[in-house]
């Protein structure tokens, strides 16, 4: 038996979360069944029915003050509750997210996407490894202290997010309208995502992320393409070559003064990013691509440390079976970019706005449409005290010392939680990347359960044994 092992064995509340397996595995089949689709008004009831199932799971556990945070915008509403017993020690907010994306198309699902169901190891529903299963497994360990200790080894606020997969649009207003109620020492997200089953690793960073779509107009109506083919401009040739300059030879982004102040990690992060197993061509071959990106850096800086400008959709003209002999009058394009330390996410809009202008023909109309709010790029300080305790928790139950990656995807938590309320965010998810979340037959290792516990458990004690002024130099409020 291993050191790891056997301290998890003498834990009295990892030992009571595995008599609880059974019990464990009704109540997450139970809120998964819970079609909290936040994107799709079809599905309101089943958002309501959510909060309904986690107001009583946090009510039964023995939280307090458990209320609806409404962001004033027509949104989804957050949950809050709270456990404020332990006076002299540090006061942890965490965070989870109850709604889901959509889970279509129905017919690539191998089993129902709201009923639970194991295969091989693995669960299967929507929403089960982002974010329904890591947020069950926190609530878990938490309810299991109350169970056994009667308290927890921190102060615990509890934020659990209902617009999470529409780019929370109410979260800025529930931050900002209850700053004292959710003023806390740092946040501990139950949202993020581990980058490999195979490799222990905490998240130390995410990207920025921001969108838009433009329409290009070169006519009134849709032209016949014989009576006006060759003497007016097409659309959607104007919009191709116009999404085709926003990138040189060697995949830069072409926009004047989108890489300026960026900034890039030392020499001994990139010299430890470097160190790290990682095979690029196979990573890539496993969903059917080759490596291609930013000439210059390798695969991980590119995902890591390099922002990026993605065309994810483009379209216009004639769309149905068989032909119809129209020149377009409009062309759409959709974007999204990812952002980096050093990139001002309003400057960065206005220049790719500015930059799009000048590429637009005279004989063209540029429109802007679709902006869904920018965020900036994210990293937790090296040495901050939660980090330190997620990092000495992973050890103690993995039995490795972890990694500190980042992740190429955005948590816009992170960012918000440090405008509003002055805090840093640790990533503590054990969901891992690979696990087709936003796609059918999204799943969540059975192992990553017992794992996942004996980590809460352990990441509470060990932030237990903080003081919380050991925060205070890292709190900008």
């Amino acid at each position: 038996m291993t050191d790891s092992e056997a301290a998890q064995r003498a834990d009295a509340v990892v030992g009571h979360c595995r008599q609880q397996r059974d019990a464990f595995r009704h109540r997450l089949k139970s809120y998964l069944a819970c079609r909290s689709v936040s994107t799709d008004p079809a599905y309101r009831d089943g958002m309501a029915a959510a909060r309904d199932f986690l107001k009583g799971l946090l009510g039964d556990a023995g939280f307090a003050n458990i209320r609806e945070l409404d962001g004033g915008v027509g949104g989804h509403p957050a949950l809050f509750c709270e456990w404020l017993g332990a006076p002299g020690k540090p006061t942890l907010l965490v965070y989870g997210h109850y709604d889901v994306q959509p889970p279509d198309p129905l017919e690539l699902w191998d089993s129902p996407p709201f009923e639970m169901t194991e295969r091989n190891g693995r669960l299967y529903a929507r929403g089960i490894s982002d974010d329904k299963g890591p947020s069950m497994i926190a609530l878990e360990a938490l309810g299991a202290f109350l169970a056994v200790e009667g308290q927890l080894p921190v102060n615990v606020k509890i934020l659990l997010e209902g617009e999470e997969e529409t780019g929370s649009p109410s979260l800025p207003n529930i931050l900002a309208q209850n700053a004292a109620l959710l003023a806390a020492d740092a946040n501990l997200s139950a949202d993020g995502a581990r980058w490999r089953a195979d490799l222990p690793s905490v998240n130390v960073g995410s990207r920025g992320n921001g969108g838009f779509e433009i329409t290009l107009r070169t006519a009134s109506t849709d032209l016949h393409s014989g009576r006006y083919g060759g003497a007016v401009p097409n659309a959607l040739h104007e919009m191709t070559k116009l999404v085709a300059a926003l990138h040189d030879a060697d995949g830069r982004v072409t926009a004047p003064g989108f890489y300026d102040g960026i900034e890039m990690p030392d020499e001994k992060t990139r010299a430890d990013l470097a160190a790290i197993p990682f095979d690029g061509p196979a990573w890539a071959a496993a969903v059917g691509a080759r490596e291609k990106g930013e000439a210059g850096y390798s695969t991980l800086e590119r995902l890591w440390d390099r922002p990026t400008l993605e065309v994810n959709g483009l379209w216009g003209g004639y769309q149905g079976t068989g032909s119809k002999t129209v020149i377009p009058r409009e062309a759409h394009a959709k974007f999204t970019a990812r952002l980096v330390p050093g990139q001002d996410p309003q400057r960065i809009l206005s220049l790719l706005k500015e930059h799009l202008r000048s590429l637009c023909p005279a004989e063209a109309e540029l429109i802007f449409s679709g902006d869904r709010g920018w965020t900036r790029a994210y990293r937790v300080p090296p040495r901050h005290p939660l980090l330190a305790a997620a990092e000495a928790a992973l050890e103690e139950t993995l039995g490795r010392k972890p990694l500190r990656v980042r992740i190429g995807a955005t948590l816009p938590l992170s960012d918000l939680v440090q405008e509003a309320l002055g805090i840093d965010t640790v990533m503590f998810s054990f969901s891992t990347a690979d696990e087709c979340f936003h796609a059918p037959n999204e799943f969540l290792r059975l192992s990553a359960v017992d794992e996942g516990i004996a980590a809460w458990v352990a990441i509470l004690r060990k932030a237990g044994r903080q003081a919380p002024e050991t925060y205070a130099p890292f709190r900008r409020r």
